[in-house]
């Protein structure tokens, strides 16, 4: 078995060694384009074009995170880069769900108990309690709830909040109402109060938290993006705040990562930035579920988190 290993940023030596170790008489080594030797997998991270062109016989392909879209945009502009018989796995949730669900559960409380304006009260040198909202009334809205989507709206439901969920298809989670499809939209958003946005990015989906949806929100309602920067229309979220649409947005995501020093969210009082950190990828976790999968394939069965080419995720 021939694995290549290719990611931008991260320490490659860490996955080498752990694939090895799951997979002892394997030949795995770092992908070079001086050394294009043959492969049957193939682990990546936003990988170069002429790692993936040309190898018709791949057995299989696996995106080291929860979304391919960069992978699959790749794809779109160069289709001989993954040819059609190949199989793209993603990672579905390898400690990522865990993740989410504490960052967004930090989100829902913050905003709920105001700790965001306390913190501006601080800046301001004020002292003043601010009356908290019914809970019964704090609508949480989950746009996007998949494998890491669906356990963060139980989570946030276990914490006494209505929630609401959004999604291409209905979903069936206890305790959630569920909404689905563009005819769903509406009444999906009326009423919520905090907006968490794990949609995938799709060209469906690109710059669908804009002006338009925001103002079908509950005025004064918050947002939470820790899905993918492309789904914000930046200045639409300006607009919104400097309106009082939106109170405040937490934004693990940006358009462009890191935002320009001059960038606007640098000094918005009532945004908070994270750097694309509400859930990372854990290597070994990771390499547990590429390992199971790869056996899977070797014995004919159906691997998990198979990529839909035509939905992008």
């Amino acid at each position: 078995m021939r694995i290549i290993f290719y990611h931008p940023t991260d320490n490659a030596a860490v996955w080498i060694d752990g694939l090895r170790q799951r997979f002892p008489d394997a030949d795995i080594r770092l992908w070079r384009e001086d050394v294009d030797l043959p492969a049957d997998y193939a682990v990546v991270w936003h990988p170069p074009r002429a790692m993936l062109a040309g190898r018709p016989g791949l057995k299989g392909v696996f995106a080291l995170g929860a979304g391919v879209d960069a992978l699959m945009d790749q794809v779109r502009l160069h289709p001989d880069m993954l040819p059609a018989n190949v199989p793209l796995m993603r990672l579905e949730d390898t400690g990522m769900a865990q993740q989410m669900i504490e960052y967004t559960v930090a989100a829902v409380l913050r905003y709920y108990r105001r700790l965001d304006e306390y913190a501006l009260q601080q800046s301001l040198r004020e002292w003043r309690e601010l009356a908290l909202p019914a809970r019964e009334t704090f609508l949480v809205g989950i746009a996007g709830a998949g494998v890491l989507g669906g356990k963060t709206a139980m989570a946030v439901r276990a914490m006494g909040f209505p929630v609401r969920c959004w999604t291409r298809r209905a979903k069936v989670i206890p305790g959630v109402a569920s909404f689905a499809g563009r005819e769903g939209l509406d009444a999906f958003l009326n009423g919520v109060q905090v907006l968490v946005n794990l949609l995938p990015n799709t060209p469906q989906t690109t710059g669908i938290l804009n002006a338009a949806l925001f103002a079908r929100l509950n005025r004064g309602a918050y947002i939470i993006n820790i899905a993918r920067g492309a789904h914000m229309v930046e200045d639409d979220l300006l607009a919104a705040l400097a309106q009082g649409q939106i109170a405040a947005a937490t934004l693990d995501v940006c358009r462009q990562e890191p935002p320009p020093r001059d960038h606007p969210f640098w000094t918005a009082p009532r945004i908070t930035l994270t750097p694309h950190i509400a859930a990372t990828t854990l290597p070994s976790q990771a390499m547990d579920s590429i390992a199971d999968n790869i056996r899977r394939i070797e014995t004919g069965q159906t691997p998990l988190g198979l990529v839909d080419r035509l939905r992008g995720y």
